[in-house]
């Protein structure tokens, strides 16, 4: 199934100008752009992934990762094939690299009302549009998100952040919540490791605050890549600046893809990250990939009780009256 792509520009010659993510592709006749999904048939831009899905699942929203997102709730889980990103360290990089390394465009077909139906029989609470980049399959997102809120159900995305505005003012309406890769603080890792660039991304997130999107931020820690105190600092500093109540989830890195000569995150690693972004201000810092850890769970910034209890992507006990701590009646930000 293809349909006809939003967000460009027909520009003479037929060549089109793709206005959805940062990188702002002018495609010609016969070609795609760097998402190899979107593709310019005789000067018309077409989504190829409409209407495909080629991952779905049922996951805990704790997975994605959303920790103040309807704790311990299910989240019905949708990919398309595709990427704006090329990362080294990317763990779905069967799916989220096959248009480009293959030219091949896999998946069921599904329409956006069939997955709402799916998602209401599963009992889940969200949709999340994950495991590829969302922006990607724009077209297939916006029109299923229309429907689930419908529905009563809210739409989340999991993204790299490298939509343009425009794409994030359409979504807007029906977004609720986004997780969003803040990979590192350096233009030279973005351009090296993701093939794409650092400050659409901040930006992006700044769209993101400004219209009321919650937002959570997960950096995937590989060690020597984007580790160091220094970086850390900005990353914190520039979630500080943002909104002190936005989590910062520190994930531990486990060889993938083309980093398979790298070592796994040290948990030292992550507790001296965890400890750089409460240093900072940041009310919720969080350890990812480590279950057991004290960084799981969710504390009271005010008194310090533990509101949530975590193990892994499982919810363990829940200390809140509504989203208010049970102790001192301060709020936990978020969606509850």
């Amino acid at each position: 199934m293809i349909r006809e792509a939003m967000l460009y520009e027909k520009l003479g010659d037929k060549l089109v100008h793709c206005n959805l993510c940062a990188h702002r592709c002018t495609i010609k006749p016969d070609r795609r752009g760097v998402c190899g999904v979107r593709e310019n048939r005789d000067g018309i831009l077409y989504s190829l992934v409409y209407g495909t899905v080629i991952a779905e699942h049922i996951d805990p929203i704790e997975k994605k990762p959303f920790f103040h997102v309807y704790p311990g709730s299910k989240s019905y889980s949708i990919a398309a094939a595709g990427c704006n990103f090329n990362c080294e360290f990317c763990q779905n990089h069967e799916i989220s690299q096959m248009p480009r390394s293959t030219r091949m465009i896999a998946g069921e077909e599904i329409s956006p009302k069939e997955i709402v139906e799916r998602a209401i029989t599963s009992e889940s609470k969200t949709i999340a549009y994950t495991y590829t980049e969302p922006t990607v399959y724009f077209e297939q997102a916006l029109e299923t998100a229309r429907i689930a809120v419908e529905q009563g159900i809210k739409n989340v995305f999991v993204t790299n952040g490298f939509m343009t505005g425009e794409a994030l003012e359409s979504i807007n309406p029906y977004l609720a919540a986004a997780n969003v890769d803040l990979k590192s603080f350096r233009d030279e890792f973005y351009r090296k490791r993701c093939g794409a660039r650092l400050e659409p991304v901040l930006t992006s997130l700044k769209k993101m605050k400004e219209l009321g999107i919650w937002v959570e931020i997960t950096t995937l820690l590989i060690p020597g890549l984007n580790d160091s105190d220094e970086e850390l600092k900005d990353i914190a500093g520039f979630i500080a600046g943002l909104g002190k109540e936005i989590p910062w989830h520190i994930s531990r890195f486990h060889p993938q893809f083309k980093m398979m000569n790298m070592p796994v995150t040290p948990i030292a690693s992550l507790h001296r990250a965890r400890e750089i972004g409460l240093l900072a201000g940041l009310k919720h810092v969080y350890s990812g990939n480590v279950p057991g850890d004290e960084g799981e769970n969710t504390y009271c910034f005010q008194c310090g009780d533990r509101l949530i209890e975590r193990y892994g992507f499982r919810v363990v006990n829940v200390n809140l009256n509504g989203n208010k701590c049970n102790r001192c009646n301060t709020e936990l930000e978020g969606l509850f």
